[in-house]
């Protein structure tokens, strides 16, 4: 990947690794927005965004996304944006139909087609994976480090940690085999596996933006 002309990043991960702060992490030393799932799935709620609607935009401008970021007045962090972030009980894939995969596959595509950027999510390693200038990446954990980092980040006892760990990887799996065919656990659709043990979210963030350096 040349960071020195329009990229995207993909990182998948696992609930309790640490991957999606990894994420805002490497977009902001690149100086590039960063986006993860539920906020484009809150996008596709909230203005309807169905496929048809998608293309209508496309029809009226080559650059759609920008002009649709302009309109939110996204500007350069769309992260900025808490009230489109939901809680791991809230897992967006519950309510993923067809329709509106297929229109999140878009408006990931036209993010993808106007900037450079860093995506958190299921599926954008498999929508994205003929950009001509991709960095796929996959960070996982021990149970044992997702354990911990959940029932901190989350204030759960150790069993809650364990039991949501357990849905949401049911979960993200079953998304991924249903919509791209695929695992996400198939090292095959990455360019870097990390496991963060023993790591920091900053020194995983340094350790991809080395690689692309």
């Amino acid at each position: 990947m040349n960071k020195n002309e329009k990229f995207v990043i993909t990182i998948n991960r696992e609930l309790g690794s640490g991957g999606r702060t990894v994420g805002e992490k490497l977009a902001a030393k690149l100086g590039v927005p960063f986006y993860d799932k539920a906020l484009i799935k809150g996008l596709t709620k909230k203005y309807h965004l169905t496929v048809e609607e998608v293309e209508r935009l496309k029809g009226r401008s080559h650059s759609w996304w920008a002009d649709f970021k302009r309109a939110l007045t996204l500007g350069q962090n769309a992260n900025d944006y808490h009230y489109f972030q939901v809680s791991m009980y809230d897992e967006p894939d519950l309510l993923t139909t067809d329709e509106m995969f297929k229109a999140e596959k878009e408006i990931l595509l036209g993010i993808a087609e106007d900037e450079s950027c860093v995506i958190a999510g299921r599926s954008g390693f498999y929508i994205l994976r003929n950009h001509p200038n991709h960095l796929s990446v996959l960070i996982q954990a021990s149970m044992e480090h997702r354990i911990e980092r959940v029932m901190k980040k989350q204030e759960l006892s150790r069993e809650e940690a364990i039991k949501a760990i357990n849905k949401v990887d049911k979960m993200r799996e079953n998304y991924v085999n249903q919509y791209t065919g695929t695992s996400r656990y198939d090292t095959r659709n990455y360019d870097l596996v990390i496991k963060m043990d023993g790591k920091t979210e900053d020194e995983v963030a340094d350790l991809i933006y080395s690689y692309i350096s």
